[in-house]
Protein backbone atom coordinates (compact mmCIF):
# COMPACT_ATOMS: atom_id res chain seq x y z
CA UNK A 1 0.00 0.00 0.00
CA UNK A 2 2.92 2.30 1.04
CA UNK A 3 4.54 1.89 -2.59
CA UNK A 4 0.77 2.82 -4.19
CA UNK A 5 0.82 5.89 -2.71
CA UNK A 6 4.27 6.59 -3.43
CA UNK A 7 3.75 5.94 -7.12
CA UNK A 8 0.61 7.83 -7.05
CA UNK A 9 2.96 10.51 -5.44
CA UNK A 10 5.47 10.72 -8.29
CA UNK A 11 2.76 10.04 -10.68
CA UNK A 12 0.88 13.61 -9.97
CA UNK A 13 4.76 15.67 -9.46
CA UNK A 14 5.27 13.96 -13.23
CA UNK A 15 1.78 14.99 -14.31
CA UNK A 16 1.86 18.30 -12.81
CA UNK A 17 5.68 19.13 -14.29
CA UNK A 18 4.03 18.35 -17.88
CA UNK A 19 1.05 20.58 -17.91
CA UNK A 20 3.19 23.75 -15.83
CA UNK A 21 5.43 23.13 -19.06
CA UNK A 22 2.38 23.18 -21.47
CA UNK A 23 1.15 26.09 -19.92
CA UNK A 24 4.72 27.42 -20.15
CA UNK A 25 5.05 27.06 -23.49
CA UNK A 26 1.48 28.07 -24.71
CA UNK A 27 2.58 31.66 -22.99
CA UNK A 28 6.39 32.02 -24.30
CA UNK A 29 5.96 35.12 -26.21
CA UNK A 30 6.66 35.45 -29.80
CA UNK A 31 9.74 37.77 -30.40
CA UNK A 32 10.14 40.27 -32.47
CA UNK A 33 13.15 38.30 -34.27
CA UNK A 34 10.91 34.84 -34.49
CA UNK A 35 8.10 36.83 -35.82
CA UNK A 36 10.37 38.29 -38.22
CA UNK A 37 12.05 34.89 -39.11
CA UNK A 38 8.75 33.45 -39.58
CA UNK A 39 6.54 36.35 -41.99
CA UNK A 40 9.85 35.88 -44.12
CA UNK A 41 9.43 32.03 -44.34
CA UNK A 42 5.80 32.60 -45.80
CA UNK A 43 4.55 29.25 -44.61
CA UNK A 44 1.13 31.33 -43.55
CA UNK A 45 0.97 32.08 -47.33
CA UNK A 46 0.20 28.92 -48.60
CA UNK A 47 1.09 29.20 -52.11
CA UNK A 48 -0.28 32.72 -52.00
CA UNK A 49 2.41 35.04 -54.45
CA UNK A 50 1.70 38.23 -53.37
CA UNK A 51 3.95 40.31 -51.18
CA UNK A 52 3.01 41.62 -47.75
CA UNK A 53 3.66 45.46 -47.80
CA UNK A 54 7.06 46.19 -45.82
CA UNK A 55 4.97 48.79 -43.65
CA UNK A 56 3.43 45.53 -41.72
CA UNK A 57 3.70 45.00 -38.46
CA UNK A 58 4.99 41.79 -38.16
CA UNK A 59 5.55 41.20 -34.50
CA UNK A 60 1.23 41.83 -34.51
CA UNK A 61 0.72 39.30 -37.25
CA UNK A 62 2.63 36.27 -35.66
CA UNK A 63 1.02 37.05 -33.26
CA UNK A 64 -2.87 37.36 -34.02
CA UNK A 65 -1.96 34.56 -36.85
CA UNK A 66 -0.97 31.67 -34.25
CA UNK A 67 -4.34 33.09 -31.99
CA UNK A 68 -6.37 32.23 -35.27
CA UNK A 69 -4.97 30.65 -37.86
CA UNK A 70 -8.14 29.20 -38.96
CA UNK A 71 -9.22 32.79 -40.63
CA UNK A 72 -6.36 33.37 -41.46
CA UNK A 73 -5.76 31.14 -43.90
CA UNK A 74 -9.42 31.20 -45.11
CA UNK A 75 -8.61 34.74 -45.28
CA UNK A 76 -5.83 34.11 -47.93
CA UNK A 77 -7.91 31.36 -49.47
CA UNK A 78 -10.22 33.81 -50.56
CA UNK A 79 -7.37 35.88 -52.61
CA UNK A 80 -5.93 33.04 -53.98
CA UNK A 81 -9.06 31.05 -55.40
CA UNK A 82 -10.94 33.82 -56.28
CA UNK A 83 -10.97 35.27 -59.93
CA UNK A 84 -10.75 39.06 -58.00
CA UNK A 85 -10.45 40.30 -61.32
CA UNK A 86 -13.92 39.12 -62.60
CA UNK A 87 -15.98 39.56 -59.00
CA UNK A 88 -18.54 41.95 -58.64
CA UNK A 89 -18.45 44.60 -56.46
CA UNK A 90 -19.65 43.69 -52.88
CA UNK A 91 -19.70 41.95 -49.13
CA UNK A 92 -18.55 38.50 -49.15
CA UNK A 93 -18.89 36.16 -46.21
CA UNK A 94 -16.13 34.11 -45.66
CA UNK A 95 -16.02 33.01 -41.89
CA UNK A 96 -19.10 34.86 -40.80
CA UNK A 97 -18.62 37.87 -38.59
CA UNK A 98 -14.87 36.58 -38.08
CA UNK A 99 -13.72 37.03 -41.85
CA UNK A 100 -15.17 38.79 -44.35
CA UNK A 101 -14.46 40.61 -47.95
CA UNK A 102 -15.65 43.76 -49.36
CA UNK A 103 -14.86 44.59 -53.27
CA UNK A 104 -15.11 48.11 -54.71
CA UNK A 105 -14.44 49.65 -57.73
CA UNK A 106 -14.52 53.14 -57.55
CA UNK A 107 -12.51 56.71 -57.97
CA UNK A 108 -9.54 57.50 -55.93
CA UNK A 109 -9.53 60.38 -54.01
CA UNK A 110 -7.72 63.79 -53.69
CA UNK A 111 -5.40 63.60 -51.14
CA UNK A 112 -7.54 66.41 -49.34
CA UNK A 113 -10.44 63.74 -48.83
CA UNK A 114 -8.65 61.35 -47.98
CA UNK A 115 -8.90 60.91 -44.33
CA UNK A 116 -6.81 58.75 -41.52
CA UNK A 117 -8.50 55.79 -40.02
CA UNK A 118 -8.55 52.98 -37.38
CA UNK A 119 -10.38 50.27 -36.14
CA UNK A 120 -10.32 48.31 -32.88
CA UNK A 121 -12.11 45.59 -33.50
CA UNK A 122 -11.12 44.24 -37.00
CA UNK A 123 -8.12 43.94 -38.59
CA UNK A 124 -7.92 45.46 -42.49
CA UNK A 125 -6.41 43.62 -45.25
CA UNK A 126 -6.26 45.94 -48.07
CA UNK A 127 -5.54 44.26 -51.77
CA UNK A 128 -5.33 46.85 -55.30
CA UNK A 129 -6.87 44.22 -57.53
CA UNK A 130 -6.51 46.64 -60.59
CA UNK A 131 -5.25 50.25 -60.32
CA UNK A 132 -2.85 51.92 -58.78
CA UNK A 133 -3.65 54.46 -54.70
CA UNK A 134 -1.13 55.81 -52.81
CA UNK A 135 -1.72 54.94 -49.12
CA UNK A 136 -0.59 56.06 -45.64
CA UNK A 137 0.53 54.24 -42.79
CA UNK A 138 1.59 55.87 -39.30
CA UNK A 139 0.86 54.76 -35.89
CA UNK A 140 -2.24 56.26 -34.38
CA UNK A 141 -0.24 58.11 -31.23
CA UNK A 142 1.24 60.01 -33.72
CA UNK A 143 -1.68 60.95 -34.78
CA UNK A 144 -4.28 63.50 -33.97
CA UNK A 145 -8.04 62.49 -33.21
CA UNK A 146 -10.69 64.07 -35.42
CA UNK A 147 -13.31 61.95 -35.59
CA UNK A 148 -13.90 59.84 -32.23
CA UNK A 149 -14.27 56.20 -32.02
CA UNK A 150 -17.55 54.85 -33.11
CA UNK A 151 -17.80 51.28 -31.48
CA UNK A 152 -20.93 50.26 -34.10
CA UNK A 153 -18.99 51.62 -37.20
CA UNK A 154 -15.65 50.13 -36.02
CA UNK A 155 -14.10 53.44 -37.08
CA UNK A 156 -12.24 56.51 -36.19
CA UNK A 157 -10.81 59.26 -37.55
CA UNK A 158 -7.55 61.40 -37.20
CA UNK A 159 -5.12 64.18 -38.82
CA UNK A 160 -1.19 63.85 -39.17
CA UNK A 161 1.29 62.08 -41.15
CA UNK A 162 3.11 59.07 -41.94
CA UNK A 163 4.94 56.53 -44.27
CA UNK A 164 3.41 56.76 -47.66
CA UNK A 165 3.07 53.87 -50.54
CA UNK A 166 2.19 53.11 -53.53
CA UNK A 167 -0.25 49.98 -54.00
CA UNK A 168 -0.09 48.19 -56.51
CA UNK A 169 -1.84 44.76 -57.69
CA UNK A 170 1.99 42.78 -56.26
CA UNK A 171 1.43 43.15 -52.72
CA UNK A 172 -1.13 43.71 -50.03
CA UNK A 173 -1.34 45.80 -46.75
CA UNK A 174 -2.34 44.49 -43.20
CA UNK A 175 -3.23 47.55 -40.85
CA UNK A 176 -3.81 46.59 -36.82
CA UNK A 177 -5.75 48.36 -34.23
CA UNK A 178 -2.67 50.29 -33.68
CA UNK A 179 -2.10 51.42 -37.04
CA UNK A 180 -3.44 54.62 -38.46
CA UNK A 181 -3.76 54.35 -42.22
CA UNK A 182 -5.39 56.81 -45.63
CA UNK A 183 -6.04 54.72 -47.87
CA UNK A 184 -7.35 55.41 -51.61
CA UNK A 185 -5.46 58.85 -52.32
CA UNK A 186 -5.86 59.33 -56.41
CA UNK A 187 -2.38 58.31 -58.24
CA UNK A 188 -1.98 60.31 -61.50
CA UNK A 189 -2.63 58.09 -64.54
CA UNK A 190 -5.29 56.06 -62.38
CA UNK A 191 -8.72 57.27 -62.01
CA UNK A 192 -10.29 54.06 -60.48
CA UNK A 193 -9.57 51.52 -58.57
CA UNK A 194 -10.95 47.96 -57.91
CA UNK A 195 -9.65 47.03 -54.23
CA UNK A 196 -10.35 44.41 -52.18
CA UNK A 197 -10.38 44.62 -48.53
CA UNK A 198 -10.89 41.70 -45.87
CA UNK A 199 -11.63 42.32 -42.44
CA UNK A 200 -10.40 40.07 -39.69
CA UNK A 201 -12.00 39.86 -36.22
CA UNK A 202 -9.22 40.59 -33.81
CA UNK A 203 -8.11 38.67 -31.12
CA UNK A 204 -8.13 40.71 -28.11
Amino acid sequence: MKHLTTYKNIMLVILFSLTAAGASAQQQEITAKSAKTWVKSRVWANGLKLKLNSSTNELEFAKQYAANKAAWDKAFEFIRERNLEQIEPGKYPIDGDNVYAMITEAPSKEPEHALWESHQNYIDLQYVIKGKEKIGVAPIESLMITKPYDAEKDFANYSGDGKYFTATPDEFFLFFPSDGHRPNMKVDGYDKVKKLVIKIKEIK
